[in-house]
């Protein structure tokens, strides 16, 4: 059996745990312990698949199919640990799977209670994972903030499970504020300590304190920490703001925290070296030799976590090109108020990513306009391909009124129309086309000359396809469908005749970029925006 890490939040809620999370285990990978990575969420959604992004932010999506909370993303970035759906645990989950076994009789009558029922599932997710041969260490990180009612069931499972597993096996890793008061010039430690004590209240006595903090620690502070909180001085953390996220890893390394972990944890592991991390990612970050403005055109512009993953993999594009990505956020509503030049004119790319629903659809199909007219490089991503066909249809094919029936059930040409597999489909959750699919990709494209393959495998979150009664119509005008689903004849990848970089995927690449090897769509595209900006 695995061992298992605990990372758990106190003080306030989005101190990024899963970044810290993500970058312990970074890490571990670079001392050659093998990791998994799970997420325990307490809302009582079975998954985020159904929440508004305005609520959650992105879904991340799984080769599995499974629709999950963003931070898998973070997990996916950082390291090689390969997640699924068993790897987001949420108490709607948990809940639905106790229900269902109630209602078939598998408890034989017992009374149905939180503790033990409740928690006993909760621990068999986490021991699911930590099961595997090829895992060392499994990290947990706890969502919500230490005193939320929603977060009970967990930490008394983490509790339980530092007794069932022993405790020289289980490691509690607590992340929280130290908050830096400007007008006196000093941090304060109190609110840590009531998040320590709180911890302390269900059971848990952290290991190790990670400390989010806009300034460094004092010797004098990591000591008070250290002694109202019951941990060793050495094992109090500093989480400091840093330019980039990527350089989290380095810093934790820097206080020799892997040392602490695998001291703890009893494991067996090599001299870490994260030298190509330094160099290779937040080096060039941090150091670009040149940069360029890519605009992203969407309905969710003002959450960040809304497009997470875009942002990460145009970062990463521009990493593979030692060049800084400037993001231009464009509400694309703003587009159908002022035009598309108003905030077009000055990129030197235009990305346009999924979504659902009619808002805004009208400023992207002005957006992607602008970029076929302009000649300027532009990445369309699920709802960026339909609307690209949209805007081709309408205004190349002259196919009047061309649209998807998802914004007009009645259009005369609908050019993106529901998969014949969704139409009787009620329930909305976890039931669209989901996971990872193979695409047949041509020789002789833009985008085979990226992939260097002629078969790919990419993650996919939609209802809607290309409609192919339409496919001849748009080949004779320029448009060419590159990349095919085979064996349902669905178009995956579409590219456009005579421009510098018009390419649009149903998929999603975004879930599978890295910082050290960006996705070869994202490199290409951001390569393609550099090559018109030193034309410019």
């Amino acid at each position: 059996m695995a061992k298992y890490i605990f990372v758990t939040g106190g003080v306030v809620s989005s101190l990024g745990k899963g970044i810290a999370s993500a970058s312990i285990g970074k890490l571990l990978e670079s001392r050659g312990v093998r990791i998994s990575i799970i997420k325990c969420d307490p809302y009582i959604n079975v998954d985020p698949g159904t929440m508004n992004p305005f609520q959650h932010g992105e879904v991340y999506v799984t080769d599995d199919g499974a629709e999950t909370d963003l931070d898998l993303g973070h997990y996916g970035r950082f390291t090689d640990a390969v997640c699924g759906k068993d790897n987001n645990i949420t108490t709607g989950k948990i809940y639905y799977s106790v229900i269902s076994k109630e209602r078939r009789g598998d408890y034989l009558g017992k009374t149905i209670q939180v503790i033990p029922h409740i928690t006993d599932e909760i621990k068999a997710g986490l021991r699911k994972i930590g099961s595997d041969k090829k895992v060392d260490v499994v990290i947990v990180e706890i969502g919500g903030t230490v005193g939320d009612i929603e977060s009970l069931p967990f930490l008394e499972s983490i509790r339980q499970m530092s007794i069932d597993e022993g405790r020289e096996n289980v490691l509690f890793a607590h992340l929280t504020l130290i908050p830096y008061i400007k007008s006196a010039g000093e941090t304060k430690t109190k609110p840590t300590q009531h998040s320590v004590n709180k911890l302390r209240e269900i059971g848990i006595q952290p290991d190790i304190l990670m400390c989010r903090s806009e300034i460094r620690l004092t010797e004098d502070a990591k000591e008070k920490i250290a002694l109202f909180c019951s941990v060793k001085p050495e094992h109090v953390i500093e989480a400091l703001d840093v330019p980039t996220v990527y350089e989290v890893p380095l810093e934790f390394g820097r206080q020799k925290l892997d040392d602490t972990i695998i001291k703890l944890l009893g494991l067996k592991a090599k001299k870490g070296n994260l030298d190509a991390w330094r160099t290779g990612v937040v080096n060039r970050i941090k150091k670009p030799s040149r940069q360029v403005t890519i605009a992203v055109v969407g309905k969710y512009i003002t959450l960040q976590d809304a497009y997470k993953s875009i942002y990460e993999a145009l970062i990463h594009g521009g990493i593979a090109h030692k060049a800084k990505v400037n993001i231009k956020k464009v509400d694309s509503e703003d587009i159908q108020k002022h035009g598309a030049g108003h905030y077009l004119d000055s990129v030197s790319g235009i990305l346009v990513p999924g979504g659902f629903g009619y808002r805004g659809i009208e400023g992207k199909i002005e957006a992607i306009r602008y970029a076929r007219e302009h000649k300027i490089p532009y990445f369309g991503i699920c709802l960026g391909m339909q609307t690209a066909i949209i805007e081709f249809a309408r205004n190349v094919c002259h196919l009047g009124k061309a649209n998807s029936t998802e914004f007009d059930k009645n259009t005369p040409h609908p050019v993106i129309s529901l998969l014949e597999e969704q139409e009787k489909v009620q329930n909305k959750g976890a039931s669209m086309r989901l996971g990872a699919y193979s695409c047949q990709v041509k020789r002789g494209t833009k985008t085979y000359a990226v992939y260097a393959s002629d078969e790919i495998m990419e993650r996919h979150r939609h209802r809607y396809e290309f409609n192919n009664e339409y496919r001849t119509i748009m080949e004779e005008n320029g448009l060419r469908f590159v990349g095919l689903h085979v064996r349902k004849n669905l178009v995956e990848i579409v590219e456009l005749d005579r421009h510098p970089w018009f390419v649009a995927c149903q998929f999603h690449p975004e879930f599978k970029s890295k910082p050290d090897k960006a996705h070869p769509l994202f490199r290409g595209f951001v390569n393609a925006a550099l090559r018109l900006k030193k034309k410019g």
